[in-house]
């Protein structure tokens, strides 16, 4: 397939989501897909990705890529990875700067590497390997994490800049991750996003989070909150106009309600990036060169 350009604001591609998507009138840019659902599934789910590549560019989120991990990359599931983004055609695909195999075990999650100079160097160098296998820019999302691995001497900004700088790889900044990770561990908010590498965002994410008892948990379950929006809008003043997802995968809404997330962060796009006001044009996506 032609690669396609991706630009504006999107939403995931979930099941719940689906029918409503495909009779929707409302301007939806670009879908996110989570590529292991995808892999190998036939069936109900092929022939969804299908239709939706009829009418949208689709891109590619993983969750399974275990970048930083102490195992052997998996090269099947590169191989499975790459032929379906040559189906997608997308111009990127994404993962996150984590772990989640180490000793045989998957663990279901995204657990953040020590802050060391060594976890960057040896998460960059299995990223450019990755990178080449695949035969495509990888983007690395800043995750969040609930407490520092040992032996940590870098602040996470620092951290990524190098991993990101020694891979050639792009930033998919979570504003949502920036926020909690903050309120967490006792930080202003706007001291750690501009700590981050915001010279290579080529990616937004934005989502809800919930609060048990005085920690913020990263649930994707709700409306995006007041300090994220504002976080937002500062990042797009930062770095211009860039691909924006609205991450809703539990409690799922009908699919309205997404819409109206989506459209919120499509007004401040423009808002922010109009070409009287920023010099840019909010429709096109002027990614860092990768």
């Amino acid at each position: 397939m032609t690669e396609r350009s991706v630009a504006g604001v999107g939403i995931g591609l979930r099941r719940e989501l689906a029918d409503q998507l495909f009779a929707t009138e409302r301007s939806v840019d670009w879908l996110e897909i989570i590529p292991e659902n995808f892999l190998t599934q036939g069936g109900w789910r092929r022939a969804t990705l299908e239709r939706a590549l009829e009418r949208w560019p689709v891109v590619s989120h993983g969750v399974c890529l275990s970048v930083g991990g102490p195992e052997p990359l998996d090269t099947d599931y590169l191989e499975k990875l790459r032929r379906l983004l040559d189906r997608l055609g997308t111009p990127f695909f994404s993962d996150h700067a984590c772990y989640e195999r180490a000793h045989g075990l998957f663990f279901n999650d995204l657990l953040p590497l020590p802050f060391t100079q060594e976890a960057a160097l040896w998460a960059a160098r299995r990223a450019r390997e990755v990178a080449e296998r695949v035969e495509r820019p990888l983007v690395l999302e800043n995750i969040t994490y609930y407490a520092e691995m040992p032996t940590s001497v870098l602040s996470e900004g620092e951290f990524l800049r190098l991993l990101l700088e020694e891979s050639g790889c792009g930033l998919l900044l979570d504003v949502n991750n920036v926020y909690v990770n903050a309120v967490n561990h006792g930080r202003a908010p706007r001291d750690v996003l501009f700590e981050l590498p915001l010279d290579r965002v080529r990616q937004i994410h934005l989502a809800g989070h919930e609060r048990e008892d005085d920690i913020l948990l990263d649930n994707h379950g709700s409306a995006v909150c007041d300090e994220v929006w504002a976080l937002y809008r500062e990042v797009l003043e930062r770095v211009g106009p860039k691909p924006t997802l609205i991450e809703w995968d539990t409690n799922i809404p009908p699919l309205d309600r997404v819409l109206d997330e989506a459209d919120r962060a499509r007004d401040i796009l423009h808002d922010v990036c109009s070409g009287a006001r920023a010099g840019f044009d909010p429709l096109e996506n002027r990614d860092v060169a990768l």
